[in-house]
């Protein structure tokens, strides 16, 4: 099969392009011929598949853009445009060759019979299990263009949400980053200076002063077996941090850091509340909501508390006992709420009601430990500096003692 860009001219005389998949380019004019428009060019392209690398697909798609493909689809769905001709549009729009050439794919896919969610399918490294049957459940309902809306707004919340609290985490590692880089620096290119002049005088060193000149021949005599070691280390930092085993002890080790990990259980009982309630209140079943929501998460520990919340219900007991008995992931507020949903059948609103909250309290701490933590580095900036100072002008009272 050979991806076809033909532009034509119907029986009323007006020109229109399309974008077509077959076997070659006698079946295609037969198919424009078919639809009674005249030839005006044929272009062949690749396909998505073949066109389009594993990087691009894995990673060229980002978030903001699925943000807003899913809110102007819903937009342009709910003013009546077929959802072909929305696709069409946004795919011309769209200054991103990448995510083009997926939009393409999906109106051909549509085009030629298949759902819209049939189409997201293809693509689950693109589109995660809860975008699309956020849009299967729209199909069946009768109600895309809202459905569309929904998950926009969920996951606009969820990656503003996430970018404020990697913000928070950011800022002090860039700066402590910087902190060694220049204390590097000073020990290469610097203390050696000061060191010919401390041997020239013949002054006694304190002991502060001989363990920085020590690391620093270390380093000089040794720059490129340290820079090896350096990159050695952080190669096996990130191919340990990407490994199950590192993502699990991550996981395990971020909930239970002071003041960080409690603001990390509320992000993600926030994003655990909210996925799941956008999808019941989309019409969703809960088991496939489940499903879906651990699908989104990413910590193991609350991934493997919603597989146990999804085999209570199926025995048909509550879920809520689930939350409460994991009260060191789940704040007991989160239980408290979905039992009183289960006991009212208002589960959707009880559990968007708790994201809501969580995302204020995420948001509030985020800010307030943006703030406590600039006095907290400059207090280490200072302890380094008046380390190194103290340990580089020790030197000058020996030698005024000596004279």
């Amino acid at each position: 099969m050979t991806l076809y860009k033909y532009k034509a001219k119907n029986k009323e005389g007006s020109a229109y392009e399309r974008t077509l998949d077959v076997k070659n380019r006698s079946d295609l004019y037969n198919i424009i011929r078919g639809e009674g428009g005249s030839v005006i060019s044929i272009q062949e392209v690749n396909s998505f598949m073949s066109s389009v690398s594993l990087k691009d697909i894995f990673g060229g798609i980002k978030t903001h853009q699925k943000i807003t493909f899913a809110k102007n689809l819903g937009l342009m769905m709910n003013a009546g445009l077929p959802v072909t001709r929305a696709l069409s549009v946004m795919s011309r729009q769209s200054k991103s060759k990448t995510f083009k050439r997926l939009l393409t794919d999906i109106e051909e896919d549509v085009s030629h019979g298949k759902t819209l969610s049939e189409s997201l399918g293809k693509w689950p490294k693109v589109f995660s299990a809860l975008f699309v049957s956020m849009v299967k459940a729209g199909e069946e309902s009768g109600t895309v263009s809202g459905s569309l809306g929904i998950i926009s707004s969920q996951m606009e919340k969820s990656y503003l949400l996430a970018k404020k609290v990697r913000g928070a985490l950011i800022y002090p590692v860039v700066i402590i980053s910087v902190m060694i880089i220049l204390a590097i620096l000073l020990l290469i290119f610097m203390v050696p200076t000061l060191t010919a002049t401390f041997e020239g005088l013949g002054v006694k060193l304190p002991m502060a002063t001989r363990v920085l000149i020590y690391s620093s021949n270390f380093l000089v005599e040794n720059v490129i077996v340290v820079l090896v070691v350096i990159i050695l280390l952080a190669i096996s930092a990130v191919l340990f941090w990407r490994s199950r085993t590192g993502q699990n002890l991550v996981d395990i080790v971020s909930v239970r850091i002071p003041v960080i990990g409690g603001m990390i259980k509320e992000f993600e009982s926030a994003r655990s509340a909210r996925t799941l309630s956008s999808l019941l209140s989309a019409g969703v079943e809960i088991i496939v909501a489940l499903d879906a929501t651990i699908d989104v998460l990413q910590n193991h520990l609350y991934k493997n508390v919603l597989a146990r919340v999804r085999v209570v219900i199926e025995k048909g007991e509550p879920m809520s006992a689930v939350f409460i008995e994991h009260e060191h992931l789940f704040p007991l507020f989160v239980g408290e709420m979905v039992a009183v949903g289960e006991e009212t059948g208002k589960i959707s609103e009880m559990l968007m009601s708790v994201a809501n909250y969580y995302e204020e309290e995420v948001d509030q701490k985020a800010k307030n430990l943006s703030t406590i933590i600039e006095p907290i580095l400059m207090i280490i900036i200072g302890i380094g500096v008046g380390i190194f100072a103290i340990a580089m002008l020790a030197p000058t009272y020996s030698l005024v003692d000596y004279i």
